[in-house]
């Protein structure tokens, strides 16, 4: 069951979005259960510390922001 708690949405816009809560479910329901996730590549948390961050020492701060 699906309650609207705040605002009152057009017909058009329930539709709209019970169609992409069910395409959801649908494509959860496809999915094999054994199948490992497969992880976007902006949620690997890899990618924010790609490069190796500076040394620390007595000029460490002026490495902070520019690079090279």
């Amino acid at each position: 069951m699906i309650k609207v708690v705040r605002g009152n949405p057009t017909p058009e816009e329930l539709a709209a979005a019970l169609a992409v809560v069910q395409a959801r479910a649908a494509a959860v329901a496809n999915q094999p259960s054994g199948a490992p996730a497969v992880l976007d590549a902006w949620a690997d948390p890899a990618r924010v510390a790609r490069d190796r961050l500076p040394a620390p020492g007595p000029t460490s701060w002026g490495r902070t922001y520019w690079p090279g």
